[in-house]
């Protein structure tokens, strides 16, 4: 039995590969296809180029690799059934369902795997694609004018249209420059033609306009009797502070969602839950007073902040051994602000105001109605609600990450299960089979992921089932077929399409010979 496990490995080996990298490439093609245009329009050099791209591929690979799970057991499978190995097998006393055991032990491992490089390698590569964009951002070429178009040089002071734009030569026709720098005074350039260079001396922060055959209106606001019109075949306009050099920016600490780790989800998420429970007694404490202020009663006190939740302990162990196994092979050096060891359950009873999330103000003691508009007091239960609304939203976008931290991963154990005894099912179904199930599995995991992705985030469903439900579904789909894989059937050839279809076929033709008989 175990060189026949060690036989089915092999040969989902090499279609996973394949699959692999036909799947990542592909998707990295059509994002290519997609950005590649923006970046070379903003004068990046082609090692920004490409590591906006290679920062990408981590992404794309979390996706994939369940996919190429799929495909290699599909194809796997389904070759084993063409070729007659799996009738051998049975004929030789070998159960089917042990026959997949290796191989769903294989997809557990590379479950395993994938969830150590989505929360590992995936979250700090987001971080650095994100700071990577913001700083190409930031950049302002020359390249970056649209034609037709008013383009914003400097934003405030000067600005600029022009008819057509030669990106080789930085070559403009029908020029316009708008002059707002000096706010008592307005000049408008008009010019036929003109040049665009970036003044190299100058650590390329200037840029320098040669413009022909034009003229120039000016206004001062100081003479309002006066008006200039100047003409010219040749001028040269300086416009400092333009810069186009790409400058990376320092370490960014903002993180958002998706450059989180588990454990960093858990502590924001338990810090949120916190202070959604702290506005939500905020509220209910406004609401309580309102009615007491109306009968005349003494308002309510603020009672005690809500309890830490537990929820973090549940990963405990697995984020106490990273962060040891951090200071083993990164040891950082000792500081007077070093967090202490416990501050994993330290962190969860933050007070409300933690970064991320909305803390409303302490309620206090509410004058009388008579005292105070009512306006006001509808005002501060509006804030309050307002803030439940931002917290809850918040914090079911923390909850839905993690729980994609590890539904995502579990997708290669999921499409073991479906994909082996869909291939034993249909052995001829050949290159078709593994392309079209394939193709409609995935799509449906997928149309169900960002669909409950969107609910859970509108907060009309749970994080649990908003990314465990296409799991669960498929799981409970392939646990079926995975039991029947034991029962045997008539026909090995009947369950399959192309007998069906041809079954179906001769029974047409018999009814139209039948039905013409008759009419004759």
């Amino acid at each position: 039995m175990r060189l026949l496990s060690r036989y089915l490995l092999r040969e989902c080996v090499g279609p996973f590969v394949f699959a692999l990298g036909a799947l990542t490439g592909l998707m990295l093609v059509n994002q290519i296809a997609r950005d590649f245009s923006d970046l070379v329009g903003k004068g990046l050099s082609w090692g920004v180029i490409g590591e906006v791209f290679a920062l990408s591929v981590p992404f794309i690979v979390a996706m994939t690799l369940p996919m190429a799970v799929l495909v290699a057991v599909l194809f796997a499978f389904s070759r084993l059934g063409a070729d007659n190995e799996v009738t051998a097998l049975k004929a030789s006393g070998v159960n089917l369902v042990r026959l997949v055991m290796p191989v769903l032990a294989a997809g557990a491992g590379l479950a395993a795997i994938n969830f150590a490089f989505n929360d590992q390698v995936l979250p700090r590569t987001n971080h650095k694609l994100r700071t990577l964009t913001v700083d190409i951002a930031r950049k302002k070429p020359t390249f970056e004018l649209r034609e037709q178009m008013i383009n914003a040089v400097i934003p405030g002071q000067y600005y600029l249209r022009a008819g057509r734009i030669d990106q080789a030569t930085d070559r403009l026709r029908e020029v316009v420059i708008y002059d707002l720098a000096n706010p008592d005074r307005r000049r408008t350039i008009y010019a036929d033609s003109g040049f665009m260079r970036f003044a190299l001396a100058e650590g390329r922060t200037d840029l320098r306009l040669t413009l022909f055959d034009g003229y120039v209106h000016d206004y001062d606001r100081a003479q309002p009797g006066l008006f200039r019109r100047i003409f010219f075949h040749t001028d040269y306009v300086r416009l400092r502070g333009v810069t186009n050099q790409f400058q990376r920016t320092g370490e960014d600490t903002y993180k958002g969602d998706r450059e989180m780790s588990v454990c960093e989800m858990e502590i924001s998420a338990a810090a949120g839950e916190v202070a959604l429970a702290t506005t939500e007694l905020q509220l209910r404490v406004a609401r309580e007073n309102d009615v007491r202020g109306l009968l005349g009663l003494r308002p309510a006190a603020m009672g005690p902040p809500p309890p830490a939740p537990r929820r973090l302990l549940t990963i405990a162990p697995y984020c106490r051994a990273l962060g040891a196994a951090a200071r083993w092979l990164a040891p950082t050096p000792a500081r007077a602000d070093t967090i202490p060891r416990d501050s994993l359950r330290r962190l969860v009873g933050l007070p409300p105001g933690t970064p991320g999330f909305v803390a409303g103000p302490a309620v206090a003691p509410r004058p009388r109605p008579a005292d105070v508009p009512g306006f006001q007091l509808r005002s501060q239960r509006e804030m309050l609600g307002s803030q439940r609304v931002i917290n809850a939203a918040t914090l079911a976008r923390y909850r839905v990450e993690i729980h994609k931290k590890f539904s995502i991963p579990a997708m290669c154990i999921v499409f073991v299960l479906i994909g082996a005894p869909l291939a034993l099912r249909f052995p001829r179904g050949g290159v078709g089979l593994v392309i079209g199930a394939s193709a409609g599995i995935f799509g449906l995991y997928y149309v169900g992921l960002i669909g409950g992705e969107s609910l859970a985030d509108k907060l009309i469903l749970s994080a649990f089932w908003a990314m465990w439900g296409p799991n669960l579904l498929m799981t409970a789909v392939g646990a079926a077929l995975f039991l029947r894989l034991g029962r045997e059937h008539a026909s090995a050839r009947g369950s399959e399409w192309m007998d069906r279809l041809a079954a179906a076929r001769d029974a047409f033709r018999a009814r139209r010979a039948a039905r013409r008989r008759r009419a004759a």
